[in-house]
């Protein structure tokens, strides 16, 4: 079953919602991937083979991919040394990172 990208957060892009921001926790700050990126950057970084049931879609900035499971909840994942079992689950949902919003970074 192939990972789709969730309800709440292709809304949040379809609305205009900044595409680097900083964060009052976790993750800190994030730089998403265009969504017409998306698919070649996951294939680009071998996510299938190394971090199977996860799809990125951005980073913290700091070496760390940020990856939905298929429950739409958000993980963080290390590029180096990337597997399932050192995923950091850091919010339920997009919409829990977007409430965390403090400073938009590309406006």
């Amino acid at each position: 079953m192939k990972i789709q990208l969730p309800p709440d957060y292709l809304a949040y892009v379809a609305s205009g919602g900044s595409d680097a921001a900083l964060t009052n926790d976790e993750p800190g700050y994030f730089q998403l991937w265009d969504l017409g990126e998306i698919e070649s950057i996951n294939a680009e970084y071998k996510v299938p083979d190394y971090a199977p049931g996860y799809l990125g879609f951005g980073s913290d900035g700091c070496g760390e991919m940020l990856a939905f499971d298929r429950t739409g909840a958000v993980f963080k994942i290390p590029f180096v040394g990337m597997h399932p079992d050192v995923a950091e689950n850091i919010a339920d949902s997009w919409q829990e990172i977007e409430k965390r919003i403090t400073d938009n970074e590309g406006a």
